[in-house]
């Protein structure tokens, strides 16, 4: 046997076997109860939960599997909490090759070790064969958040700096060319990767940081735009200061698409109080997640909710969030 069958969801052997063999060791769960129990050092929680439906399943720099661990670390590490325990259900299509599953619960197992995270507890389910491209997975993550820590829209004013961790575009443009056979020299790959490490760093730093959080679906624009439309403040951007890689940038040109709006799974942006920017900024470059990271505007009061983006030349142009769908099924 080496594909999922049906019986693999059925509750009996198969799934006995299934999560013994395969879930079980990868993940460092022993025992087969019905919920994780674990111990919290803080009253302060961060709870989230994210579905993962990429396809490709793998793609370049990643598979489904990582990227659900990095995407679930991210949401918590960019609300200010320390990421601690993760769970993960499976939904599995009836003859999803076994070694390909092998692989990916590796690489989630890989992943949460990278990012100091705990898989704690489980579910699988299994579908009739073309009703899930393949896999589909869903987690949910739990950490605490420190004391003293507050990350709000509500905490912006204008004056604020705002920085990018990292290059723009990456993941987004990596998943639509590895989809439609297309390469590009130098190769694209996926910018996932966990992020609550160059977070702490950053609180090292300063704790002066007021806002972030992770621009994946839709994208650094549509995420900047929902900066501005909860604060009512306006965010300006300087074009020529987005560290946009120039393979992305040609990628986007021939494909009709705007990296603004291209997912992203391992950069955030921060909006940093004036004062210490500098100092935080040259903290993240000292993490190996945050060598790029680049200031790239700042928070003022006119026009109200509204994102601008300011042009070389001296002009500058209204952004507003993703109309649509730019690039389906890429986290």
């Amino acid at each position: 046997m080496d594909t999922i069958l049906l019986g693999h969801g059925s509750g009996g052997k198969l799934m006995h076997d299934l999560i013994h063999e395969y879930f079980g060791p990868a993940f460092g769960i022993k025992g087969a109860g019905d919920s994780a129990l674990v111990t919290m050092p803080s009253n302060r929680i961060a709870f989230t939960t994210d579905s993962y439906v990429v396809t490709p399943l793998f793609f370049p720099g990643g598979n489904i599997g990582d990227l659900a661990v990095h995407g679930t670390v991210n949401d918590l590490a960019v609300s200010g909490a320390r990421p601690l325990f993760l769970t993960a259900g499976f939904i599995l299509e009836e003859g999803f090759p076994l070694v390909d599953l092998k692989t990916i619960i590796a690489s989630m197992s890989a992943a949460a070790k990278k990012a100091g995270i705990q898989i704690v507890a489980g579910d699988t389910k299994v579908v009739n064969k073309g009703k899930a491209d393949g896999m589909f997975i869903n987690t949910s993550g739990i950490g605490y958040v420190p004391d003293g820590r507050e990350i709000s829209s509500s905490r912006i004013k204008s004056g604020d700096i705002i920085l990018i961790s990292g290059e723009i575009g990456c993941h987004g443009t990596a998943i639509i060319a590895e989809r439609n056979g297309l390469t590009f020299e130098p190769k694209i790959t996926t910018d996932s990767c966990p992020l609550n490490g160059l977070v702490e760093v950053m609180f090292e730093a300063s704790s002066e940081i007021h806002f972030m959080r992770d621009p994946t679906r839709g994208g650094f624009a549509t995420t900047l735009k929902e900066a501005a439309l909860e604060s009512g403040l306006c965010m300006r951007i300087r074009e020529q200061d987005l560290p946009i890689p120039p393979a992305v940038k040609g990628a986007c040109s021939l494909l009709g698409l705007d990296p603004l709006y291209a997912a992203n799974e391992g950069i955030f942006i921060a909006i940093v109080d004036k004062a210490v920017s500098k100092e935080v900024l040259a903290a993240m470059r000292m993490h190996e997640y945050g060598r790029n990271a680049a200031i790239i505007g700042e928070v003022t009061t006119t026009p109200s909710r509204m994102l601008l983006l300011e042009t070389p030349i001296g002009g500058s142009r209204m952004m507003d969030m993703l109309q649509g769908e730019q690039l389906p099924r890429i986290c």
